[in-house]
């Protein structure tokens, strides 16, 4: 339904990444995904990550190390004969690579491969160079491995990163051409590259990428029903936010006084006083899902490019410190806010929905319908918006409510930022489906009172758009292909929003 959420990309390359272990932001992940850049790793990132590998073997070889000289879990304290060390790193990852479930698709599985590879560049997993080489190699030629989707708790995505590392030693399938050849991963590399929430972060980035377009979107849809409905201006005018300065609302009024062409001190209208709160309170419910989205980023932002492995190589003081910063709390927490905020912004839509239906707001006939006795109209759209609302209201639920026990009580904690992940996933295609019931009704009401917005302005450009998209007849008939169709426009909404900015 969307541009943006291809599942196999098609590897084109027009623009490089450079992984370096430091910068990588959500854009980055998203493209690489996508297959429309190329990953090139950074000289000096590749550089540390050669200088903590030959630590990691030198601290190991004259000391206990996690998972390294000894088990992982449980059996942190049994320790790994010499004799015996070369084969523990694939013992463990064929003991690990349990994942359940569906295969992931190559977009999100291509999104933990490249948060994975900038991740050892930062410098801190003590893992060989040549498997950043590997992961680079997949995401160029478009190979990817196989991964299922149940298999973390929130504490590190062992499984989906054990199968990806036996799939680099040439035990576990690919998926496409052009798989990197096999590599010797031994007891220095197993952990030091399953260590890690790599698949969590890039399913988050993907649906954080998604979803903010889908809000910013979201705005222009709103914009043409407040059009639709003769709304006031007055709800976005900029005394009223200067007044009560939160970044999100103060943005979201701006645009939308850009987006209509409302002056920053609109004049009173002449009739009704004040509109519903899906039109009123639009800058302090989509206001917050911006700020959700920026925290959630600022969050991204520093997972992407952390050293979090348990445990941490420092080649400075040749130490190898054990830790619990893979727990991900943080993203967690972050997840289930910005997902609070999002469900927030789509149960207004179904708001403007109600009012778009409803004589005393549009002066036409209930549900927009035509001119026939009894006719429904729209009257679905009501309906189906709503279902797809309880879907979203579903996925809402806090994941990091969630609690488990597990490795024989050595681990007694898990975030779900996992669970958290794959639901905000699973967010966007319900978000987009409700919204494009608003866009629907919205674009129909329009259309029946002959209304115009200015084709300079957003809300004109979104117009034309929307209308090239959709059916004009008003007759009773099913509005299936109408939704779909105007779910699709969003994306190009997106791009209207954003170029509103002055």
């Amino acid at each position: 339904m969307s541009s943006r959420t291809v599942d196999a990309p098609g590897i084109d390359h027009s623009g490089l990444v450079v992984l370096d272990g430091v910068g990588m932001g959500v854009g980055d992940v998203v493209r690489l995904a996508d297959g429309t850049a190329r990953p090139v790793p950074g000289t000096e990132a590749m550089r540390r990550a050669e200088e903590s590998w030959n630590a990691a073997r030198r601290i190991a070889a004259t000391g206990r190390v996690y998972g390294r000289s000894t088990g992982v879990g449980a059996n942190r304290n049994e320790d790994v004969p010499t004799e015996a060390a070369a084969g523990h790193g694939l013992r463990l990852l064929r003991s690990h690579a349990g994942a359940i479930g569906e295969e992931l698709p190559a977009r999100q599985v291509r999104a933990m491969l490249a948060v994975r590879a900038n991740q050892l560049l930062a410098g801190g997993a003590g893992l060989r160079p040549s498997v950043v080489t590997a992961l680079c190699e997949a995401l160029e030629s478009g190979a990817y491995p196989v991964v299922n989707e149940f298999g973390s708790v929130g504490t590190g995505d062992i499984a989906a990163l054990a199968q990806t590392g036996l799939a680099l030693a040439g035990e576990h399938p690919w998926r496409g051409i052009g798989a990197p050849e096999p590599q010797p991963l031994d007891n220095n590399d197993a952990l030091a590259l399953i260590s890690s929430n790599a698949l969590t972060l890039g399913q988050s980035a993907l649906a954080l990428h998604e979803l903010r377009g889908l809000i910013e979107a979201t705005q222009v849809v709103a914009a043409l029903s407040l059009l639709a409905v003769d709304g006031s201006h007055e709800a976005f005018a900029a005394p009223v936010h200067a007044a009560r300065p939160h970044r999100g609302s103060v943005e979201v009024a701006r645009r939308m006084r850009e987006l209509i062409g409302a002056a920053d001190r609109p004049t009173p209208p002449l009739g009704r006083i004040q509109d519903p709160y899906g039109f009123r309170c639009l800058p302090q419910i989509h206001g917050p899902a911006h700020d959700a989205a920026d925290a959630l980023e600022g969050v991204l932002a520093i997972e992407i490019n952390a050293a979090a492995e348990n445990p941490l190589i420092s080649p400075e003081d040749l130490a190898a410190y054990h830790h619990g910063g893979f727990y991900e709390a943080q993203l967690a927490l972050a997840l289930d806010h910005f997902r609070l905020a999002v469900t927030q912004v789509a149960r207004l839509s179904t708001s403007r929905l109600s009012t778009l239906n409803e004589p005393a707001y549009t002066r036409l006939r209930p549900f927009l319908a035509d001119h026939e006795p009894a006719s429904s109209g729209v009257m679905i759209l009501e309906y189906a918006a709503g279902a797809a609302l309880g879907d979203l209201r579903a996925f809402s639920a806090p994941a990091s409510l969630g609690h488990a026990v597990l490795s024989r009580g050595v681990e007694e904690q898990a975030s779900f930022a996992s669970l958290a992940a794959r639901q905000t996933l699973r967010a966007c295609r319900a978000y987009r489906l409700v919204v494009g019931c608003e866009l629907v009704a919205a674009v129909r009401a329009l259309r029946q009172r002959e209304l115009r917005p200015d084709p300079g302005l957003g809300a004109g450009r979104a117009l034309e758009l929307a209308e090239a998209a959709l059916e004009a007849d008003p007759a009773d008939r099913p509005l299936t292909d109408d939704v779909t169709a105007a779910a699709g426009l969003l994306d190009r909404f997106t791009d209207i929003w954003r170029g509103s900015t002055s």
